[in-house]
């Protein structure tokens, strides 16, 4: 039996690297030290074709052991699903109700990096423009509010729909360069919910939508000096 021969120095073969080249140049005794390095019991005696078809039998089924052992679970796709576009500036708007809407943004990276590092950098700012019926930019209208660099999003108020403007917007996203405001993105146009048919605010009974804004606790401040501007002219 295996046991019963002599040992040596031990054979630098593993299962996985066996191959029948390699068995060949191996002594008779190599190869039964190998045989008995693996488990596998030799017969003694056994003409040497015979163990050398063993040893390759066994590292086939040691190799084809370690295949089964790298289990692919299907069920899992191979890679996250990416979105069509990404780091992309864009800016969109979600109504709450007539008198709100949520706007959120996005700067890409590499224009963020340029911006920010400029010497005439002073934050960035989101323009509400009220459009009229042609969809024209009724840019008299508009107003700016200042966000830090670090917002996303935030909601913006509408308390007032003039006649002119029939509750139609664009928001816009930009940066503000040396007293300049660069254009980013905009929004897709949107309409804000008609308050009711009169515009009569304050009609609370009327639309149900209007108690639900919170346009009773929406404070409005005029410039006094504006409006006495306008009498004089």
């Amino acid at each position: 039996m295996a046991n019963n021969m002599p040992c040596g120095a031990p054979v630098p073969l593993t299962a996985n690297s066996v191959t029948r080249t390699r068995l060949e140049n191996l002594s008779n005794d190599e190869l039964i030290r190998l045989a008995d390095s693996f488990g596998i019991d030799i017969p003694f005696g056994l003409e040497r074709i015979f163990i050398i078809e063993e040893l390759l039998e066994y590292s086939s089924a040691a190799s084809d052991e370690n295949h089964d052992d790298l289990k692919v679970d299907l069920s899992l796709p191979e890679t996250a699903a990416l979105p069509v576009q990404y780091n992309i500036s864009f800016i969109e708007v979600i109504i709450r109700d007539p008198l709100w809407v949520f706007a959120f943004w996005e700067i890409k990276s590499h224009d963020r990096e340029l911006h920010e590092n400029a010497n005439d950098f002073n934050g960035y700012c989101l323009r509400i423009i009220p459009l009229s019926e042609t969809e024209e930019e009724l840019k008299s209208s508009s107003f700016t509010i200042p966000i830090e660099k670090d917002d996303s999003a935030r909601y913006l108020g509408f308390a007032e729909h003039s006649s002119e403007i029939k509750g139609r917007y664009v928001v816009k996203l930009g940066v503000v360069r040396g007293g300049n405001e660069m254009h980013i993105a905009s929004s897709k146009p949107f309409c804000l919910p008609r308050l009711i048919e009169n515009d009569d605010i304050n009609a609370m009974n009327e639309n149900p939508l209007v108690n639900l804004s919170g346009v009773q606790e929406i404070i409005t401040t005029k410039s006094t000096d504006r409006l006495s501007r306008a009498k004089r002219q």
